[in-house]
């Protein structure tokens, strides 16, 4: 019974480093960054193309980060083989963010492209919303609680730069500065988590070795 237990434990623990292990809380950062930077981008490229353009960058850091977690990560936690129920949430997981990640997209170019027709209140509390829902799913999905508070940081994002827009002047509503707060706490907490992690994990053989007396 202990063996079955510690191997159950010893699975979580993988699962969890797996999926929590800081560096997807880089990516949705690096991705809310788009909300940031493509106000600014959009004069020179257009509203469509200032949004469009992240998307080889999305790539670059999706690949950059998987193969950071395989060569880096995976070494210091081991190799566990998860049951029929852990793969079929990875792949939950797996499919929930790419649909997180790509309605994303598509939100932001949509409210790009529609600017000029609808109010920016109205904008800013359907994109509120729109995040609050999905965050809170693949937070449920995946056991993750953090991505309750970036769906809620994201979903305020919009209505407070509107705010900051309407009452201090603040430039593109106010996005460079709300979007740029909320990637940058995203993208600080990956990277806290993930020095932890390492911290905690290192890769087996490389402590002292003690010598034979």
């Amino acid at each position: 019974m202990s063996e079955k237990i510690s191997l159950k434990e010893a699975e979580h623990k993988v699962f969890s480093a797996a999926t929590q292990d800081g560096l997807l809380d880089v990516f949705i950062g690096c991705v809310a960054l788009q909300f940031a930077i493509a106000p600014l981008l959009s004069p020179s490229l257009g509203d469509f193309w200032s949004s469009a353009v992240f998307v080889p960058f999305w790539v670059l850091v999706a690949g950059g980060l998987w193969l950071f977690r395989r060569r880096v990560v995976k070494p210091r936690l081991g190799g566990v083989r998860f049951g029929a129920a852990r793969k079929a949430r990875l792949i939950r997981f797996n499919v929930v963010m790419l649909v997180v990640n790509v309605i994303a997209m598509a939100i932001g170019t949509w409210i790009s492209l529609n600017s000029e027709v609808m109010s920016g209140r109205v904008t800013s509390a359907f994109f509120g919303l729109t995040c609050l829902v999905l965050f809170s799913t693949a937070a449920v999905f995946l056991h993750y609680p953090r991505l309750y508070v970036y769906g809620l940081l994201l979903g305020l994002s919009p209505l407070v730069g509107e705010w900051l827009f309407e009452n201090w002047g603040a430039s593109h509503h106010g996005f460079p500065i709300t979007f740029g707060l909320t990637a940058g706490i995203m993208i600080a907490t990956g990277l806290l988590v993930l020095m932890r992690l390492l911290r905690n994990n290192p890769v087996p053989g490389d402590g002292p070795v003690v010598g034979r007396g």
